[in-house]
């Protein structure tokens, strides 16, 4: 896993900018200084802008055609080649993003964009520009204590937790499209896909992390929905094939995808199944993947949340079935009704 250390970051530079929604004709505002900020704001700021990304899922600017076509990318080139031109270039990312932000559940609101310098990455230090935009304000409380009491009022501002778009970008492996990390606390269930795949045009890099969680998302595609196009298969299998997959990824080390699908699905029908879906899937998605790589177990955590292995019989019963599933019997009495009915040794 790729080390990065905010333990002793400088924050150089910072220009603020005013971005609407430009279906609804919000229009921007750019600053024509840089922003001014308290000295004793600066740990705060550095905590808003950082504490949220993790160096586990890095990615990279891309382009169809070229990569210096990608606009974000020349822009930050021109920075970390010519830091003078900061002021001038972040007002040019403003009028890009205005420029995507055409979505209707698109909010407005303030652009940051930072230089930093003194990131740890990969144990050398890199100069780094981060691109925030904070949409959520929220009222906080302030209460002045007076001399005979208390003024209580209220402002607006951005919660300490954590900003709710975000990309911060390293000054390294340029040639490949740098090396980015990404925050979009406002977009998780997929509404607009603008910040990450229209404005900064960035996918993910091909490591082991990405491996993983991307062929662990291809299994459980191909179990969920795929084998269901080609044969009739229970629910109960269709579990015990998921139960089979998360079980592989959390025991072994190292991924083999010959081992996997020996291991997972057995049967050579299936396997060849699996992988005329798994060769489909990369090509729709556009995903690169190894079929041999170090299982990250970052990526498996992540991933076994949408790993289900319940079985929902109306309303009435859940039930998690976690290992062999011939103790477990389908059937249907003679007057229509359908039961399941499960083996045990011990009552928990």
């Amino acid at each position: 896993m790729i080390s990065v250390d905010f333990t002793n970051v400088n924050l150089e530079h910072l220009v603020t900018h005013k971005i609407g929604n430009k279906l609804r004709d919000e229009g921007f505002v750019l600053s024509s200084k840089e922003s001014s900020v308290n000295e004793n704001t600066v740990d705060y700021l550095l905590k808003y802008f950082l504490s949220q990304f993790k160096p586990i899922d890095f990615h990279k600017f891309t382009h169809p055609v070229d990569l210096e076509m990608n606009e974000i990318f020349t822009i930050l080139n021109a920075i970390f080649s010519k830091n003078e031109s900061f002021l001038d270039q972040s007002k040019n990312i403003a009028k890009l993003l205005y420029n995507h932000s055409s979505h209707p559940k698109i909010k407005a609101g303030e652009l940051n964009v930072v230089y930093f310098s003194g990131i740890s990455f990969e144990n050398k230090y890199s100069d780094a520009i981060g691109v925030f935009k904070s949409e959520s304000n929220v009222p906080f409380i302030k209460m002045n204590g007076l001399e005979e009491r208390y003024l209580i009022d209220h402002e607006f501002g951005f919660e300490l937790k954590g900003i709710d778009k975000g990309c911060i970008v390293f000054n390294t492996n340029f040639n490949e499209g740098y090396r980015a990390l990404i925050i979009d606390n406002a977009n998780k269930f997929g509404d607009a896909q603008y910040w990450i795949d229209d404005f900064l045009q960035l996918k993910p890099i091909s490591d082991d992390y990405h491996n993983t969680k991307d062929f662990m998302n291809i299994a459980k595609n191909f179990v969920s929905k795929g084998l269901e196009r080609e044969y009739e298969i229970d629910k109960t299998d269709k579990i015990d094939l998921l139960n089979r997959t998360m079980d592989y990824f959390k025991t072994n080390d190292s991924f083999s995808k010959e081992d996997f699908e020996s291991h997972v699905f057995q049967d050579e029908e299936i396997i060849e199944s699996f992988r005329s879906y798994d060769q489909a899937y990369r090509s729709d998605n556009g995903i690169e993947l190894n079929d041999n790589f170090e299982i990250s177990t970052h990526a498996v955590k992540k991933q076994s949340r949408s790993f289900k292995s319940i079985l929902k019989l109306d309303k009435n019963f859940h039930v998690y079935i976690h290992g062999d599933k011939d103790l477990i019997e389908k059937g249907v009495e003679s007057d229509g009704r359908k039961y399941y009915k499960i083996y045990y040794q011990n009552e928990a």
